[in-house]
């Protein structure tokens, strides 16, 4: 949002506090539209396996229609989980007994959607390795094949991860002397702060020693050490994710088929509720994976069509996500202790 004295001549005096009221109420209201607000961890997490499930598309789908599949969703756990009023004296709205019985089929869905992603945490794999399910073959061929890329990328990565070692280090006395001086809950701020300022002055000494180091051929210096640094990472990025998916191909060989069996069977159940839920009842669209993999425009991070999925995993820029939750993590972050 852009104001000007020219375009906005009701914000300037003398003041009328009902325009001001108004513009607060809609930049809450845009602010609002992109933020997951709940009152509990678990509706947050539920209404993210609800996404998912009805839009399987990762990144194929924007990163704002994403936020506003799992926004609906979790409107309706938290509605569902409310407490109701008296009923309105509006003569169009449901018998309060059929309100009572969605409200019931909702929070059922909640709940099993909850012992749903429980069983998939403590496997250690995410609902699209079910939804996908693979022949052992093919599980055996990819976890040697992610295993040896994963090594080849870590290989090629060390040298530039040397450089970033002592910068990370310093970043980490920094943060680790400044949590001293308060609550960690009272500090994020500066703790960004702190790694952004330590970070860069010890990336600057870091290029400078390399240059004084290498004196006679500074000039080529300067240009290679940012050069490697920033490709150690973006290998880095890549080696991480191949070994999480190498963890994910193991866990599913030890599984056994048995429990992956009935595991698609109780998804497939789950899956049929959600799509009702989302377009009988939250007017959702029927068809998702055509109407959000069209919808929207060029996004930094989306990947549109098979030729760039293939394309952006070379990408020197930006790593090529599969999901808008993914970082650069061992294992895919999916519950929060705070609930438990």
């Amino acid at each position: 949002m852009k104001f000007t004295p020219k375009t906005n001549p009701e914000l300037l005096t003398p003041i009328d506090y009902n325009e001001i009221r108004s513009l607060t109420a809609t930049m809450h209201q845009q602010i609002s539209s992109g933020t997951l607000d709940a009152p509990s961890w678990r509706l947050i997490r539920n209404a993210k396996l609800a996404g998912r499930m009805y839009a399987p598309l990762g990144t194929t789908m924007t990163l704002g229609d994403y936020v506003r599949v799992v926004r609906t969703f979790l409107e309706a756990f938290k509605l569902a989980e409310a407490p109701r009023t008296d009923p309105s004296s509006d003569g169009d709205a449901p018998p309060p007994a059929q309100v009572a019985r969605e409200d019931m089929k909702i929070v059922q869905l909640g709940r099993d959607l909850k012992e749903y992603q429980d069983l998939l945490s403590s496997w250690g794999i995410k609902d699209d390795r079910i939804r996908r399910p693979l022949p052992r073959p093919i599980i055996v061929y990819r976890v040697v094949l992610r295993a040896i890329w994963s090594l080849v990328l870590l290989t090629v990565s060390l040298p530039g991860l040397f450089l970033w070692l002592p910068i990370f280090l310093t970043t980490f006395v920094a943060v680790h002397q400044f949590k001293r001086t308060g609550p960690v809950w009272d500090t994020y701020d500066e703790i960004a702060q702190y790694k952004l300022t330590y970070g860069l002055a010890s990336g600057l000494a870091i290029w400078l020693l390399a240059m004084l180091a290498t004196l006679p051929v500074a000039a080529l210096t300067a240009v290679l050490v940012p050069a490697i640094m920033w490709l150690s990472l973006r290998w880095m990025e890549d080696a991480v994710a191949a070994f999480r998916a190498l963890a994910a191909l193991t866990r599913l060989l030890l599984i056994g088929k048995p429990a992956l069996q009935a595991m698609r069977e109780r998804r497939e159940g789950l899956h049929e509720r959600v799509m009702e839920l989302a377009v009988r009842t939250l007017g959702l669209p029927a068809e998702p994976e055509t109407y959000f993999a069209e919808s929207g425009g060029r996004e930094k991070g989306r990947v549109r069509g098979r030729w760039a999925s293939k394309a952006k995993y070379f990408s020197v820029r930006r790593r090529r996500k599969r999901d808008w939750n993914e970082t650069l993590r061992l294992y895919d972050q999916v519950d929060y202790p705070e609930d438990y």
